[in-house]
């Protein structure tokens, strides 16, 4: 049974936005109050999360398909929806958020790094926040705005100051069984490790993680072996250490030409050529393997490279390497640069920005003129096309902006097709200039010519009041014989 994975593709769909409520206020001898038709609630967010206490990526593996919740429709009497609730995914330390091409969309270093895969949809406005001075009584409302649906590819790349690497069985894991606390898999047979480990050293003052990285052979970089899916894990290693058997029983290996192998594969992968070095030469308390260890250091030493002979069995030589990667740790976190608290940089869109773009095309023959923009393609999302009133509102706000008017520009004349938003999910309509809705006959849009109209009650109160005044006014001037 898999227990541990690296990548994953996860689906992740964000709550749509509730709906707006289209209502009117109604009581005893008040029928029409006024709209109070409620906001819809907003959807919820998918959003990833840093937790220490994951290490793998497994749960997506098995459930890669997450969605949030959507936000409640709003209702009359004022009341809003209630927004949807965000869907927090944890994902271990080190976790890097690609889209489906590849791109790098979030590198989520450190706990409590968050990124938000998928956008919730906005709740659609109710009548009641329609209203205007101009539009006393909408009849409509808003619809919710649907919520982002993405897919994304997770990748797990280990954090740690220390990467071993090496042939399998090269005593990588025995070696950070007895630097640190960790128990890894250990037996006499190539590729025992299948996962990463990762293990915590303290040398004097100084605490370092050391990753150990599974068994790497030629053609790693290429996918051969398990080279491949673990080489991403050295990534942000600050120390390469090479583990090299001193005991190998191959008799066309020696520790020279497997250190040269495994260079050639980190070469290969790219990205590493500027991490220190240390080489390990393991296994020195097998009788041939201390003599053969005597017989590569000086060469190993005239490449430049810090040697040093280790035992992960005897113990031997285990902490004069223990501070010397403390060492390489504290040179290479002292090298980084300061990080800086986060700049907000507030950029103001241009003046004559309008927010949205007029183009011509040919689908099929025909000339199609296709608007995009924020503001244009989610005022069609929310609108509901089975409600006039609401479709001459949209007509409305696509004026105010400018489209009609850039239409014009272009060339467009009345019952060319126009299409607004994407070719894949466009509304497409025979445009014709100031396009009214046939609300407009009732009176201005969005005003109801009943609100005008006094009430049969007052109407009565009225006109009792009126008697009242004439009588008052005839008594007044009766004078007495």
């Amino acid at each position: 049974m898999t227990t541990f994975v690296d990548r994953v593709e996860l689906h992740v769909a964000a709550g749509s936005g509730g709906h707006g409520c289209a209502s009117v206020h109604r009581e005893k001898f008040k029928p029409l109050g006024g709209p109070d038709g409620g906001n819809g609630g907003r959807g919820g967010d998918v959003i990833l999360t840093v937790d220490q206490s994951v290490t793998t990526l497994l749960d997506y593996h098995h459930s890669p398909h997450r969605k949030a919740t959507n936000g409640k429709p709003g209702e009359g009497g004022n009341r809003s929806g209630k927004d949807g609730q965000d869907l927090i995914l944890p994902v271990p330390d080190g976790t890097v958020v690609l889209d489906k091409a590849g791109n790098v969309l979030a590198d989520l270093v450190g706990h409590g790094t968050s990124f938000v895969a998928a956008q919730g949809g906005r709740g659609g406005l109710g009548n009641a926040a329609l209203a205007s001075a101009r539009r006393k009584a909408p009849g409509f409302a808003l619809l919710g705005e649907p919520g982002d649906l993405r897919d994304v590819v997770l990748e797990l790349k280990t954090v740690a100051d220390v990467a071993l690497v090496g042939y399998p069985s090269a005593g990588k894991s025995s070696l950070i069984s007895v630097l640190s606390a960790a128990k890894p898999k250990i037996a006499d047979y190539p590729f025992t490790t299948l996962v990463p480990n990762l293990g915590v050293v303290t040398a004097g003052s100084t605490v370092y993680t050391i990753a150990d990285v599974p068994g790497l052979i030629p053609g790693a970089s290429q996918g051969k072996g398990l080279g491949l899916e673990f080489l991403r894990h050295v990534e942000r290693c600050s120390v390469l250490v090479h583990v090299l058997d001193t005991a190998t029983l191959e008799s066309d290996r020696d520790p020279v030409s497997d250190l040269d192998v495994i260079e050639e594969e980190l070469r290969q992968y790219g990205g590493l050529d500027n991490r220190p070095r240390l080489v390990v030469l393991n296994k020195i308390d097998v009788p041939d393997g201390k003599d053969l260890a005597d017989m590569v250091r000086p060469d190993l030493e005239e490449r430049g490279y810090l040697v040093f002979e280790v035992s992960a069995v005897a113990h031997t030589g285990l902490r004069e390497l223990s501070f010397a990667l403390a060492d390489l740790v504290a040179k290479a976190r002292a090298a980084r640069p300061k990080e800086e608290a986060t700049r907000i940089v507030i950029r103001p869109k241009a003046v004559d920005d309008t927010g949205f773009t007029v183009t011509r095309e040919e689908a099929g023959g025909e000339l199609v003129f296709r608007v995009r923009g924020e503001k244009p393609e989610r005022w069609v999302r929310q609108t509901d096309f089975n409600n006039d009133e609401a479709v001459g509102y949209l007509a409305d706000r696509l004026g105010r902006l400018g489209v009609e008017e850039r239409l014009m520009k272009e060339g467009a004349r009345g019952g060319d097709a126009v299409a607004i938003g994407p070719e894949d999910n466009a509304v497409v309509f025979d445009w014709e200039p100031s396009v009214s809705a046939g609300a407009e006959m009732l009176g201005r849009r969005g005003e109801d010519h009943r609100f005008e109209a006094p009430r049969p009650a007052a109407q009565r109160r009225r006109d009792r009041d009126a008697q009242r005044d004439e009588a008052e006014r005839e008594f007044d001037g009766f004078e007495p014989f």
